[in-house]
């Protein structure tokens, strides 16, 4: 049975994705992080399906997609919730990740100079998204469809550790500045597939739902669009799943030698992902040293405390780096 992780970070962003599960069971992990289990039924396929709500922020979606990755051992990972719309979309829309713009990497001058990171969706997700966006087969899946009926996008996202609730704020003309194709923002997303992409098995997206179009938007909230954009996200996100192809190992072949084929390309399979994380912890240190070397050598307090921000966001994926290399160790044992 193919397996899927869902993160979501608000409660009403878990309830909507929860309503698309039968028989959830409570899981409770060693840590103390508590996951509901659940089967979710379509196209002649039944998936098992862990959520968990994680709350706000890149950080803590990124230990938190890390643990669930190691705990579950999922095909897919998904982060679904809301987001705020930047240009193009609507109230209710649905935008699928291209990619996660990490907007506030950068150096701190005379003007803040970005040195944007970028988080990736998976190949596969990304073109089942787009393939998915261009029917309306997912709307089947709402309790009612609203007219103007909602649209999907398959675009940029940017994620900060910001709120941004105004057009006029520096954060907003900051994004279309700099981040132009960025169709909405959040707070979670870049976290979230920069620690999926350490676990190189398994496909990640981010799925928002367009709660608020940055201004006004207690006025929104209280109109209830956070509980519709994430009924539109969830349903979206179980059309992608419920479409999603994943490539389970054959059971027609002598046992002999399916345990043969699968030892050996297993093992290709796990060196490979030990080199290319070996590679990128190697740069990382590297980086690292040098925003030390610097935050040493800096009199400025403005620049002193953006280089300790980079400091530990370098030094947290070193870490999940380093544990994801650990597995990788005890799986080829």
């Amino acid at each position: 049975m193919p397996r899927a992780v869902i993160l979501t970070a608000l409660p009403v962003e878990y309830l909507a994705v929860r309503a698309h599960l039968t028989n959830p069971q409570e899981i409770i992990h060693s840590q103390g992080t508590v996951y509901e289990q659940g089967q979710f039924a379509a196209n002649g396929q039944t998936w098992d399906v862990c959520i968990v709500e994680i709350g706000a922020g890149n950080s803590g979606a990124a230990w938190e997609a890390e643990r669930a990755i190691s705990f579950f051992n999922p095909d897919v990972i998904l982060l679904v919730g809301v987001a705020g719309g930047i240009k193009d979309v609507s109230l209710g829309d649905v935008v699928a990740s291209t990619k996660i713009y990490g907007y506030e990497s950068g150096k701190a001058e005379e003007t803040f100079k970005t040195r944007p990171e970028v988080g990736l969706s998976t190949y596969g997700l990304e073109q089942r998204a787009r393939a998915e966006a261009r029917k309306i087969d997912w709307h089947a899946r709402l309790s009612s469809v609203p007219s103007p009926a909602p649209k999907v996008f398959v675009a940029p996202i940017a994620a900060g550790e910001k709120v941004v609730a105004s057009v006029k704020s520096d954060v907003f003309q900051f994004l279309r500045t700099n981040y132009g194709d960025a169709v909405a923002v959040e707070m979670e997303g870049f976290g979230f597939l920069d620690a999926a992409r350490a676990s190189q098995q398994v496909s990640a997206i981010v799925i928002r739902g367009i709660s608020d179009l940055i201004d006004n938007k207690a006025e929104t909230d209280g109109e209830g669009y956070q509980e519709i954009a994430s009924r539109h996200a969830s349903a979206f996100a179980f059309e992608v799943l419920a479409k999603f192809e994943v490539n389970l190992q054959e059971g027609n072949k002598s046992q002999w030698t399916s345990q043969i084929s699968h030892t050996d390309s297993k093992r290709k399979r796990l060196e490979t992902q030990r080199e290319s994380l070996e590679d990128e912890w190697n740069l990382r240190h590297k980086k690292l040293q040098r925003l030390r070397q610097a935050r040493v050598t800096e009199a400025a307090e403005a620049v002193k405390i953006q280089l300790d921000a980079q400091i530990e966001d370098e030094e947290r994926k070193l870490q999940i780096l380093e544990k994801a290399l650990g597995s990788i160790e005890q799986s080829m044992r």
